[in-house]
């Protein structure tokens, strides 16, 4: 699909809200005592004035960290010793001028979705282009987050269309060996499950997955759907103590999980039943200094989480955001 004006606006507009030990040195640290006070603070810095950080990612084979710039479409990468991460791919690479969720494979390759086209695949150690999975169609579309899951496949949420698309390994494979260029498969289609919402607001946005099933979020209803991997079927999870409304990235570990919430400055914590079909919260921490939380990662008893600042000149209002752009750890939560 073009990268049309309409809709670029048209996204900026309604966006209201992603077993190695983490090597950062800025992020190293032990899990917060039971009882012990949430705090916030600055894991690393984000170099530019207009970053706008959305998107985060572990390699699970070293622990270094990767951040997407909503703005620019730059990918930048934080490694040991050092406060400031350094530019990995610049803006504008292969054309593209915003990274949304990021996500880094066992096979040593990047992720980096493009919510205006679809999702590019990137070789971590010599930063070469492999693939390219558009968007099918002309039709509306934001590709916002994704999950890869034990096989090798990734899947990736569609905020507009309302759907899941899929790319196993062998789709990447022929892609790479005929041009690296392919178009997207939908695998889950939650248009007829996904609650009723006001015309131009997003809704499907954070992915996690299980061996057995994938979360997702709908940001604009607050529920969670739970889709089965073997049969597709697709249920909405049973939530007790709160609601996910401007639910953003999210970050499963074993029967828990944890929830960016964008517009109010939240991070919850959720206890999953056994098969995923209910989840209990357990804790939520409100905290202006978290600057539009959009996506999370969980490591050595540590949440970072992506501040993104959207709300002081990004996509989500007017005005001057404070500057360097930072990661922030949270103890506590």
């Amino acid at each position: 699909m073009s990268r049309s004006i309409q809709h670029r606006t048209i996204q900026r507009r309604t966006f209201l809200g992603t077993a190695a030990a983490l090597t950062v040195a800025a992020a190293i640290g032990t899990a917060p005592p039971a009882g012990a006070t949430t705090r916030v603070s600055t894991a690393f810095e984000l170099p530019g004035d207009r970053t706008y950080p959305e998107g985060i990612a572990a390699d699970p084979r070293t622990g270094e960290l990767y951040v997407g710039s909503y703005t620019t479409g730059a990918v930048y990468r934080a490694t040991a010793g050092r406060r400031t991460a350094e530019v990995f791919l610049p803006a504008g690479t292969d054309g593209r001028d915003t990274a949304n969720g990021l996500k880094a494979d066992r096979a040593g390759r990047l992720w980096v979705t493009d919510s205006t086209s679809g999702v590019d695949v990137y070789d971590l150690r010599t930063r070469t282009l492999l693939a390219r999975f558009d968007v099918p169609g002309d039709a509306p579309r934001f590709v916002n987050d994704l999950a890869i899951t034990a096989d090798g496949s990734a899947y990736l949420t569609d905020s507009v269309r309302e759907v899941i698309y899929r790319v196993t390994p062998a789709d990447l494979a022929r892609a790479a060996s005929h041009g690296g260029r392919s178009t997207l498969t939908t695998a889950y289609d939650l248009s007829g499950v996904v609650a009723p919402h006001p015309s131009g607001t997003f809704t499907l946005n954070g992915i996690v997955a299980s061996d057995r099933f994938l979360l997702t979020v709908d940001m604009t209803g607050g529920a969670l759907y739970r889709v089965d991997l073997a049969t597709g079927d697709v249920r909405q999870v049973v939530l007790s103590g709160g609601d996910l409304v401007n639910g953003d990235g999210l970050e499963l570990v074993g029967d828990t999980l944890w929830a960016a919430l964008n517009k109010t400055n939240t991070i919850t914590r959720w206890r999953l039943s056994a098969d995923g079909t209910a989840a209990r919260l357990e804790r939520s921490v409100t905290d202006a200094a978290l600057q539009i939380p959009t996506t999370l990662v969980r490591r050595n008893g540590r949440t970072l989480v992506v501040r993104s600042q959207f709300d002081k000149g990004g996509p989500m209002g007017p005005g001057t955001p404070e500057t360097p752009f930072t990661v922030a750890w949270v103890h506590g939560i």
